[in-house]
């Protein structure tokens, strides 16, 4: 329960501290690190507005798209509390419950007969499949590792006390953050801000979304960034206390936010056809930490 009510506190600001990042970054002023959360308050008050072309898929996959990710935070826990689900296997559960969602956020863009979004909705998708042999093997080096397979007795068990296992440590942090990015589609892999649909990725999945259903939507990428941001902490939170544990989570969340905007400031956008090969590149970086695993286990021969 502790890890639900964090990730909801951390997604408040999180895309704030983001667009402040990038406010700060670019000389601007900028909006409030609350205004995100008022645009999608001021979404919720309105109605939405369906196509005729769209069928009943399209209205019930904002639900879906938000329900999934709630479900997948269920199963994170914090240091040494559970998540409120636990269960041999469930880093497996939280892939697929997110790629469930996913898949109704991009049938839905199909739904309505674009082509433009129909274009965005195969970009999403290959994306998505090319990041989930990265974090199989991240999760199976650490199962391997600890010799557990639920994701609080892999954080409560992990340590990081030798060269090796900060390496792993900080090679696991750049893949979760990749893939954060990725499903989050953010820079280098996509931009939010672009408006050109020939290279837009989620956005234009998301063009004829309004109203309530684009608040859930909206709402459902913060509690995202949020909820990786925790996969990150629990790598380095361990069994903590909570005195210590709680602001050295939310310490994490935000310089992981700051990173991002860092990231978004000074990168540019991947050329398209570079995307699957960085995305696919990620797995690389997992099959190092399962040699580091093994390296460690003493396992090499």
């Amino acid at each position: 329960m502790l890890s639900l009510v964090l990730i909801l506190i951390a997604s408040l600001f999180f895309t704030g501290i983001i667009i402040r990042t990038k406010s700060i970054s670019s000389g601007r002023k900028g909006p409030g690190i609350f205004q995100p959360v008022k645009d999608v308050w001021r979404l919720f008050k309105k109605g939405s507005v369906y196509s005729e072309t769209t069928s009943f898929v399209f209205q019930i996959a904002p639900v879906v798209y938000f329900s999934s990710v709630v479900m997948a935070i269920l199963v994170v826990p914090f240091g040494s509390t559970k998540g409120i689900i636990s269960f041999d296997g469930d880093f497996i559960f939280f892939a697929y419950v997110l790629a469930l969602g996913k898949f109704f956020s991009i049938i839905s863009a199909m739904d309505t007969g674009s082509s433009f979004e129909g274009m965005g909705a195969s970009r999403e998708a290959l994306y998505s499949m090319f990041a989930e042999p990265a974090f199989f093997i991240l999760m199976g080096s650490f199962a391997l590792l600890t010799g557990h397979t639920s994701f609080f007795e892999i954080f409560s068990t992990l340590h990081l006390g030798s060269y090796i296992t900060y390496a792993l440590g900080i090679m696991a942090t750049f893949v979760l953050v990749m893939i954060a990015m990725i499903e989050n589609s953010r820079m280098p892999i996509d931009d939010p801000k672009t408006h050109l649909e020939l290279t837009m990725v989620h956005e234009v999945m998301i063009l004829d979304n309004s109203g309530f259903d684009l608040g859930l939507i909206l709402s459902t990428g913060y509690l995202k960034f949020a909820m990786y941001g925790t996969l990150i902490a629990n790598l380095y939170i361990g069994e903590l206390s909570l005195i210590y544990a709680i602001p050295a989570f939310f310490f994490i969340q935000i310089a992981f936010a700051v990173s991002v905007g860092i990231i978004e400031s000074f990168m540019a956008r991947y050329r398209i056809s570079h995307n699957p090969q960085f995305i696919f590149a990620l797995s690389s970086v997992s099959l190092l930490i399962f040699l580091g695993v093994l390296l460690v286990l003493g396992k090499f021969v």
